[in-house]
């Protein structure tokens, strides 16, 4: 049960990572465009938002690897990080798009679960 825990856990991480490349690097790239539901002139003038909020999901992703990286006695540090990311993706969903929810929240909910279950 751990072993499938940390997996979860990983992909939540690898997905706040991909998040940091899109806005951070590619913000005004086609796919961040369609993935965003941007035009070229809204994602121009956001750049620098999409960066530091690029950022802070590369925080998220760095401290979910810190707390896979300590294993057992990482639990604290992996239900903190999975806390922040569920709050996020029920944030941005309340006040951007629902679907935010279901991309950055829904993972996060299932990997507090297995980690309750695991420890």
């Amino acid at each position: 049960m751990a072993a499938v825990t940390n997996i979860v856990i990983g992909l939540v991480a690898l997905l706040h990572l991909y998040i940091l490349v899109l806005e951070m690097f590619l913000w005004q790239s086609p796919r961040s465009l369609r993935i965003f539901g941007l035009t070229p002139e809204l994602a121009a003038a956001t750049a620098t938002m999409a960066a530091n909020q690029g950022l802070y999901n590369g925080f998220l992703a760095a401290g979910l690897i810190w707390g896979l990286l300590l294993g057992p006695a990482g639990f604290s540090v992996k239900l903190f990080f999975l806390c922040c990311v569920l709050i996020a993706g029920i944030f941005g969903a309340a006040t951007v798009n629902p679907r935010i929810f279901f991309v950055q929240g829904v993972p996060a909910a299932i990997g507090l679960l297995l980690l309750w279950l695991a420890y």
